[in-house]
């Protein structure tokens, strides 16, 4: 006879199983790439949402304050007049005033409406413009397919799990830091599956999960810290490209005290790249963090924001032309919003990554639009890089 779970049981297992995720540093699984172009590369997929209104706020939009009234908005800092940062990020701010941090707001990928973690991740990861379209590689692993000498040392992988952005036919090598708990990828699944049905779930695993990379790992240090350094060790050699994986920015409740840790973990993998590049390969590096969708522009009832669709990226570095936020902003009026509720995407952020991979890699804006991300219309170069 097979025993039904009640829900609180099923709750107390799903919540074991995230805290089980979040002790080990295989759940931010990463990957290199070595390349004959000197500038470098990170990618770093945020999972489960970040909210970009909350990250850097329309603070100048008369609409923004009312759609938030008890969400935590003190301690912005000003970016522009218009825009101001989250305070959590308050030591990023040199790298704002050093030109070397930006952000390119109101961007999505094309995918819409049903705001399902998994396919909103697979979509952004496989940079193509709908779901089963037959593509299975990455766009990452794409763009190694266009450059020549590709060998498997080129690429590296961490983790017991793939990361899809760099999954293809361009040979990749694997790579796992040491941990003290691991995770098998059934419980993973199990995990994926509870916390995308129950809102409750969500916001119960988001914050275990944000725990991950802070948690310390096999050798007394913290997580995030691992894989930075790991990352930044790798690039100062033959390493051209690295991606990686942060999760527990989905922000059902409690997003005040949810979203600062998160945004802690990302600052402090930026400044530990930083560091450990050192300035002359900093100098020549470009960082994009980027989430499979925004939040809704009106916070819940719970002290939170639900799934939505226009988002916010991140952009660092040395190679970075920074000091400003790129975007044809929509407006937050409700009229403005899409569906009524979410902020409305005015850009694709694969033409952000698109447009980053053209004026690091020298490859061509046609090979981008037909075999990176296929379909993909870039538009005109926005100058993201210095």
């Amino acid at each position: 006879m097979t025993k039904k779970l009640s829900r609180r049981q099923l709750l107390t297992r799903a919540t074991a199983i995230g805290c089980s995720l979040a002790a080990s540093p295989l759940w931010t699984p990463m990957t290199f790439a070595q390349a004959p172009w000197d500038t470098r590369l990170v990618v770093i997929i945020l999972r489960g949402g970040m909210d970009g209104l909350d990250v850097v706020r329309p603070m100048g939009d008369p609409a923004f304050a009312a759609l938030r009234p008890g969400l935590k908005s003190d301690g912005a800092l000003d970016l522009d007049g218009y825009f101001a940062l989250h305070p959590a990020l308050a030591g990023l701010m040199p790298l704002w005033r050093q030109q070397e941090l930006s952000f390119v707001h109101a961007v999505s990928t094309p995918y819409r409406d049903k705001r399902s973690h998994f396919d909103g991740q697979d979509l952004l990861e496989a940079g193509t413009a709908e779901l089963g379209d037959g593509t299975r590689d990455g766009w990452l692993n794409r763009l190694l397919q266009q450059m020549p000498g590709v060998a498997r040392d080129t690429a590296y992988a961490i983790g017991t799990t793939p990361l899809p952005v760099l999954e293809g036919t361009a040979p990749v090598s694997n790579w796992a830091p040491e941990a003290n708990l691991k995770i098998s990828p059934q419980a993973m699944r199990l995990a994926a599956m509870v916390m995308e049905e129950d809102p409750a779930l969500h916001a119960a695993l988001a914050e275990a999960e944000m725990l991950a990379e802070t948690e310390m790992d096999g050798k007394g240090g913290r997580a995030h810290h691992q894989i930075a350094r790991y990352a930044a060790s790798r690039l100062r050699g033959d390493a051209r490209v690295a991606a990686f994986s942060l999760g527990g920015w989905d922000t059902h409740r409690v997003q005040h005290r949810v979203l600062p840790r998160s945004l802690g973990t990302l600052q402090d993998s930026i400044l530990a790249l930083k560091d450990g590049l050192g300035a002359d390969v900093w100098g020549k590096t470009a960082i994009l963090a980027m989430t499979e969708f925004g939040r809704t522009a009106r916070e819940n009832g719970a002290g939170g924001t639900d799934h939505g669709t226009g988002g916010l990226a991140i952009l660092a570095g040395g190679a970075i032309k920074g000091g400003r936020v790129s975007t044809r902003w929509p407006g937050l009026a409700e009229v403005d919003l899409y569906e009524r509720r979410d902020l409305m995407p005015t850009g694709d952020v694969r033409a952000t990554a698109a447009w980053m991979l053209r004026g690091i890699t020298g490859v061509n804006k046609d090979t981008l639009e037909a075999s990176v991300f296929p379909g993909l219309d870039m538009g005109s170069d926005p100058g993201l890089l210095g």
